[in-house]
């Protein structure tokens, strides 16, 4: 697949672990190419929150990378994609991500998506935020990010938390031009 199919896919250890998971199904769907890169911290938070081991997600992605793998092709601006989604985005990556000291892959990837000029969405999952916590997010829009909590839509009736975590997620890939054919206020809702 060329690059405008191909999304670098992130998740870190922020519970919320299922917004990765549908980002990889949802893009499979779409006949986008992931390539995937999971914090020790997600691995953990997958077991929690999922029935799913690690394996099971690196199956959905169409490559997956070792978080401590520096040569991989996501550390240099050469690997061209679409960008990057990190979901869910926890403080720690964000933190690394806004000063641009990173320390593994994940956050390696997604600096090297802004120095590229190459969209860079951030589920950040986090509450209540101090103002250190802010002052990242700040830093990362300034450098160009789009910071993209997952807050629930209720004008969409969910009947369900699948359909909370669709629409979440559909939103992201709305901002890589992706059509998700979500319910759109005014449109269909």
């Amino acid at each position: 697949m060329g690059e405008s199919a191909r999304l670098i896919a992130g998740i870190s250890g922020a519970s919320g672990v299922v917004y990765g998971l549908r980002l990889l199904t949802m893009a499979k769907k779409l006949g986008i190419e992931t390539h995937l890169v999971m914090t020790p911290n997600a691995e953990v938070t997958l077991v929690r929150e999922t029935s799913y081991q690690v394996r099971d997600v690196q199956t959905m992605a169409d490559a997956c990378y070792q978080v401590h793998d520096m040569t991989a092709p996501l550390a240099s601006g050469a690997f061209r994609t679409m960008g990057m989604v990190v979901a869910p985005c926890s403080i720690r990556s964000l933190s690394e991500i806004a000063t641009g000291v990173t320390s593994n892959l994940l956050t390696r990837a997604a600096d090297v998506t802004l120095k590229e000029r190459r969209r860079l969405v951030l589920m950040v999952r986090e509450s209540p935020l101090h103002g250190g916590h802010l002052r990242a997010m700040l830093r990362v829009s300034e450098m160009g990010g789009i910071l993209a909590p997952p807050v629930p839509a209720f004008y969409i009736r969910p009947q369900s938390l699948d359909e909370l975590v669709d629409y979440a997620v559909g939103r992201v890939l709305d901002m890589f031009c992706v059509n998700t054919c979500l319910p759109r206020w005014g449109e269909n809702i």
